[in-house]
C-alpha cells in the first residue's frame, strides 16, 4: 500500500484532468445505467399493450387514498406511482409512438455515453502518460547524478531495463488503478442498485460468487508478484548480452565469436520465454476462473427466477428478462475487475525496483552548505590520502603531494600501481577513506561539485563522443559557444583539416561514439572540446596510448598546445611525453616509489629509471 501511494502522489500536478475524468466515469455510469433500464419498457411496450400496462398500472394504489399503515406499504406505493408515470411517458398514446419514443431515447442514452466515455479515456491517458514520462525522467535524473561506483557495480542492460522494461509495466499498473478500479466499481454498484431494486432475493444469489473470486484472484497476484520481479530480472539479462554485443561487435567478429554470443543470447531469451510463460499460465488463471463462476451463477437464477416467473410470484417475465440483461452486464467488469489484481502486482513489483533506485542516495553528493568554486588560484594538495575500492584493499596508499597552479604533475607507474585512480579523485569521481585532498587550502568534499568539474577539463585513453554532428560534440555542455570559437579550438587541437574534409564538415554526423572516425581524430576532437572550455585545470589520462606514429604526433602537438599555462596532471606510458613535466610521481603498488623531475629519476636507481631504460632499448 505504502508503494501504492507513493505512485498516486505523481498525481498530485494533474488534479483538474484528473476530476474531469472522474467526472466522466460517474456520468457514463449514469447513462449506461439508463441504457439498462431502457431494456424493460421496451421488452414491455413489445409484448403487453398499452391497455394492459394502463389497467396494470391503475391497480396500483393512489396516492390520494388514506395513508397506508405501515413504511414499507407508503414505499411500494410510491413504487407503483412511479412505475405508472414511467410507464405513461414511455407507452404514449399506442404502441407505434411508445416504439419510436423509446427507440429516440435509447439512441440519445447511447450517445451521450460514448461521449462521455471517449472523454474520460482522453483524459485519463493524458493523466497516465504524464505519470510515467514523469517517473521515468525521475529515474533518469537519479540513475544520471549516481557516482562512478554505482555503474562500474550496475550492469548497463539493468539500468536500461528499468527505464524501459519496468516502467511500461507500472504504466500497465496506472492504467489499471485510475480507470479500472474506479469506473468498473461505480459500472457494478450500480448495476446492483437496479438488480436490487428489481429483486433483492435473486441478487443475493448473484452475489454468491463474489467471496470465491475475491479469494483466488488474491492467491493468483500473490504467485504474479513474485514471478514477475523474476521476470524483469531476466529481461535485464536480455538487455545486459544484447548491449555487450552490439558494444563489442569489432572483438568479437576479431574473434570469430559470433556463433557464442547468439548461444548465449539465445539461453537467456530462453530463461525469458520461461518466466513469461509461468506468468501469462498465472495471469490467465483469473479470468476463466471468475467468469464460470459467474455462468454457473447465471444458470442458478435462470432456473430459480424463471421458476417465480412462471408462478408470478417475483416479477414480471419483462422486468426478469431486464434483471438478467443487467446481471449479466456486470460479468464484463467483474472480469476487468479480476485482471486489476495481477496488472497491480506485477505494477508493484516493477515499481520497487524503479523506486530502489530513485531513493538510492549519490555516494558522491554535494555537502548541505556547498562552497563555490570560481577559480584556482594556488594550489591542489593531496594529504595522506588512501583509497580503496571495496573498502579494505587499499589503491593508493597514504598519499601525500602538492600541485602548485601552472606546473606539471606526470604520473609514472606499472598497470595497477593506482594513476587513474589518483586522477579519479580530484574531480570527486570517489571520495578517499583516509586523508584529505585541498584545493586553495579548502577539502573539496566541501565545494558545490558542479563547480569544482567546471574547472577540469579531462581527456582520457577512451574517448566517449555522442551520436551527433563534429560541432555539438566539441561544444558539448557550451550551448553558447560561436561557430568561430568552435573552429579556433579545433584548429588548436590539430582537428580542423580532417574535420574540413568531412562530407558536412562541423555538421557531419560522426555516429555512436564517432564510429566514422579514426582513432586519432576522436581523440584529436576531445581534446578540441577542452580546449573550448578552457579549464585551469587539465587532467590527460594516457591521451596518445594506442595511437600510429603520425596520430600521436598531431595529438600530442595539440596536448602541448591544451597544457600551456594550465595545471596539468599528465598519466602517460611513453615516458617521452613526460619529460618537461616539473614534478614526476612514481607509483608502485598504490604507494609514491619516487618523486622528481625526469633529468633527477632517470640518474636514480628505482622503477623510474628502470621504465626509461626499457622503453630507451625497445626505441
Amino acid at each position: 500500500m505504502r508503494l501504492y501511494l507513493r505512485i498516486t502522489r505523481y498525481l498530485r500536478p494533474y488534479f483538474f484532468p484528473l476530476f474531469g475524468s472522474i467526472l466522466c466515469i460517474f456520468l457514463f455510469t449514469i447513462f449506461n445505467s439508463a441504457f439498462q433500464i431502457s431494456i424493460i419498457p421496451f421488452l414491455n411496450t413489445i409484448f403487453k399493450s398499452p391497455q394492459t400496462v394502463i389497467q396494470n398500472s391503475a391497480a396500483s394504489p393512489s396516492v390520494d387514498e388514506p395513508p397506508a399503515a405501515s413504511r414499507s406499504d407508503r414505499f411500494r406505493d410510491a413504487e407503483d406511482l412511479l412505475k405508472k408515470k414511467l410507464f405513461s411517458f414511455f407507452q404514449g398514446d399506442n404502441p407505434n409512438t411508445a416504439l419510436h419514443r423509446i427507440c429516440i431515447i435509447i439512441l440519445f442514452i447511447t450517445l451521450f455515453k460514448n461521449i462521455f466515455a471517449y472523454m474520460q479515456r482522453y483524459l485519463m491517458a493524458y493523466v497516465e502518460e504524464s505519470i510515467i514520462r514523469d517517473i521515468r525522467n525521475d529515474l533518469y535524473r537519479q540513475i544520471s547524478r549516481q557516482s562512478l561506483r554505482f555503474f562500474s557495480r550496475t550492469r548497463t542492460g539493468q539500468i536500461i531495463s528499468r527505464i524501459t522494461n519496468d516502467v511500461t509495466l507500472l504504466n500497465g499498473g496506472v492504467s489499471a488503478s485510475f480507470v479500472t478500479l474506479i469506473k468498473n466499481p461505480l459500472a457494478i454498484i450500480a448495476s446492483l442498485a437496479i438488480a436490487f431494486y428489481l429483486s433483492w432475493q435473486l441478487t443475493l444469489l448473484a452475489l454468491v460468487v463474489a467471496p470465491i473470486s475475491i479469494g483466488i484472484i488474491s492467491w493468483i497476484g500473490l504467485r504474479l508478484r513474485k514471478q514477475s520481479t523474476l521476470s524483469q530480472e531476466k529481461m535485464a539479462d536480455v538487455t545486459s548480452v544484447l548491449q555487450e554485443t552490439i558494444s563489442g561487435a569489432r572483438v568479437v567478429k576479431a574473434f570469430a565469436m559470433e556463433e557464442f554470443e547468439i548461444k548465449k543470447f539465445t539461453h537467456e531469451t530462453h530463461s525469458y520465454f520461461k518466466t513469461l510463460l509461468h506468468i501469462s499460465r498465472t495471469r490467465n488463471l483469473a479470468s476463466p476462473l471468475t467468469e464460470f463462476l459467474g455462468t454457473t451463477v447465471a444458470v442458478g437464477i435462470l432456473w430459480f427466477g424463471g421458476q417465480q416467473v412462471l408462478q408470478g410470484n417475483i416479477m414480471s417475465a419483462e422486468e426478469f428478462i431486464g434483471f438478467l440483461v443487467i446481471i449479466l452486464s456486470i460479468m464484463a467488469p467483474v472480469k476487468e475487475l479480476s485482471s486489476v489484481h495481477t496488472r497491480l502486482q506485477e505494477a508493484l513489483a516493477a515499481g520497487e525496483r524503479i523506486f530502489q533506485v530513485i531513493d538510492l542516495k549519490p555516494e558522491i553528493r554535494d555537502p548541505e552548505n556547498p562552497v563555490h568554486l570560481p577559480g584556482f588560484n594556488r594550489e591542489i594538495v593531496f594529504d595522506g590520502v588512501s583509497f580503496a575500492y571495496n573498502k579494505r584493499d587499499f589503491v593508493l596508499s597514504d598519499i601525500s603531494i602538492t600541485l602548485e597552479k601552472g606546473h606539471i604533475l606526470a604520473l609514472v607507474g606499472p598497470s595497477g600501481a593506482g594513476k587513474s585512480t589518483f586522477v579519479d579523485l580530484i574531480p570527486r569521481f570517489y571520495d578517499p577513506q583516509k586523508g584529505t585532498i585541498s584545493i586553495d587550502e579548502v577539502d573539496i568534499r566541501q565545494f558545490e561539485i558542479a563547480s569544482l568539474r567546471n574547472l577540469m577539463g579531462i581527456v582520457t585513453q577512451e574517448t566517449i563522443l555522442f551520436n551527433d554532428t563534429v560541432f555539438r560534440n566539441i561544444a558539448y555542455g557550451l550551448d553558447d559557444r560561436s561557430e568561430a570559437e568552435v573552429v579556433a579550438a579545433a584548429k588548436v587541437a590539430n582537428a580542423h583539416d580532417f574535420i574540413r574534409q568531412l562530407p558536412q564538415g562541423y555538421h557531419t554526423n560522426i555516429g555512436e561514439r564517432g564510429i566514422e572516425l579514426s582513432g586519432g581524430q576522436r581523440q584529436r576532437l576531445a581534446i578540441a572540446r577542452a580546449v573550448l572550455k578552457n579549464p585551469p585545470i587539465l587532467i590527460l589520462d594516457e591521451a596518445t596510448s594506442a595511437l600510429d606514429t603520425e596520430s600521436e604526433l598531431l595529438v600530442q602537438q595539440a596536448i602541448e598546445r591544451l597544457m600551456q599555462n594550465r595545471t596539468s596532471i599528465v598519466i602517460a606510458h611513453r615516458l617521452s611525453t613526460i619529460l618537461n613535466a616539473d614534478r614526476i610521481l612514481v607509483l608502485d603498488g598504490g604507494k609514491i616509489s619516487q618523486v622528481g623531475t625526469h633529468h633527477e629519476l632517470v640518474r636514480q636507481p628505482g622503477l623510474y629509471q628502470k621504465l626509461y631504460q626499457m622503453q630507451f632499448r625497445l626505441g
